[in-house]
């Protein structure tokens, strides 16, 4: 039997979210018109109240162990649209609006998925 959320308890804020040992929660960034996945990015409780407050993105750096703001200095920034969590509270989606040259990777492509695995994929239908 599905259960229907109650809607009205589903607003958590940045200090009840469920983050990692390390702190971390992962953020998924979608174009909010496209639908495109953009980006995957980790935050800590001071990016994502960084983030609230600015209406920009921003995420923990896990290899320079410090906050950045995406597009601090390509100006590629992205314009926060809509905050989701997951079921489990330990997961965000970010919608966002992508500002300036519509590039959300650092290599230069619109989106970081940009490369496919090789070989086949299995598919089964379900019915």
């Amino acid at each position: 039997m599905n259960k229907v959320p109650n809607r009205e308890k589903d607003f958590l804020s940045v200090g009840t979210l469920s983050y990692g040992d390390d702190g971390l929660i992962a953020a998924i960034i979608q174009d909010a018109k496209s639908k495109e996945v953009l980006m995957l990015a980790w935050m800590n409780r001071d990016a994502l109240q960084k983030s609230l407050d600015t209406g920009y993105t921003w995420f923990w750096s896990r290899s320079r162990g410090k906050l950045w703001q995406k597009g601090e200095e390509s100006g590629n920034v992205q314009h926060i649209q809509s905050i989701s969590y997951d079921c489990d509270a330990d997961t965000l989606l970010i919608k966002v609006q992508q500002g300036g040259d519509g590039i959300a990777c650092h290599t230069g492509a619109p989106t970081c998925f940009y490369r496919k695995l090789k070989g086949p994929i299995k598919t089964e239908r379900f019915e």
